[in-house]
């Protein structure tokens, strides 16, 4: 089989997983069709997003299913003025080695280790805090002390911002900007989207979505390879 057979025949698989994960999510979420597919986009892009509604459109819960749905490791970090880089990155904390009695120092991991995180309100916290994620967001590592972490992956990050309150915002430099991959806006849902949203909320059934077969193995090859094999394929 030649390398354009593999890319085109892995392509196919790949469809066939979104369109299934897809499916996966519409259980829960209603509506905001154009908003899932570049969600998806992405995701499968490896890149990251950032999302501009006012609050009430289900945007933690698309993302949440998102990460249920594959099986990834999900984290949402509320972002206010008084946040702190080590409050998403991690800190130091001092042990005591009860057999010998040494005290040292051991990094404890902060909510940024994960495979799938919501920064919601990204805009309301300071720029040093807004800073600690360029690392993560080019490199998908994070440098504390000298000594480098290496993040899990996939790694996604999902960021909001509220457009219609502007007072105790800090806007998002360039250099942070250039980091997302897609500004998606997202919409009030028709007429017929809210009725539907209505009865799925205050029904006595209520609409979960389920673990698909496209798994966390075969979505993080996909995105660390999808470069690599498009090369492969022009070659």
């Amino acid at each position: 089989m030649s390398n354009l057979e593999e890319v085109e025949k892995s392509a196919h698989e790949v469809i066939a997983s979104l369109n299934q994960l897809k499916q996966e999510i519409k259980k829960v979420i209603v509506g905001q069709e154009e908003v899932i597919d570049q969600l998806l986009i992405t995701f499968l892009a490896g890149g990251h997003a950032l999302l501009e509604g006012v609050p009430g459109l289900a945007k933690t819960l698309m993302i949440r299913s998102l990460a249920e749905a594959i099986d990834l490791h999900f984290r949402r970090i509320q972002f206010t003025p008084d946040l702190m880089p080590s409050d998403i990155i991690g800190t130091e904390i001092l042990e005591e080695d009860h057999t010998t009695g040494k005290r040292i120092f051991k990094f404890n991991k902060g909510p940024l280790f994960a495979n799938i995180i919501l920064a919601d309100e990204i805009n309301r916290t300071s720029p040093k805090t807004q800073s600690a994620l360029l690392e993560a967001m080019q490199e998908f590592a994070v440098t504390y002390a000298g000594t480098t972490y290496p993040l899990d992956r996939p790694f996604f990050i999902l960021a909001t911002q509220n457009p219609i309150e502007q007072s105790g915002t800090f806007p998002l430099p360039e250099a942070q900007l250039d980091r997302f991959l897609l500004y998606i806006k997202v919409d009030y849902p028709t007429l017929e989207e809210e009725r539907s949203i209505l009865e799925n909320t205050t029904g006595k059934k209520k609409r979960t979505n389920q673990k698909c077969n496209c798994g966390k193995q075969d979505f993080g090859g996909t995105t660390l390879g999808a470069r690599s094999s498009h090369q492969s394929g022009v070659d």
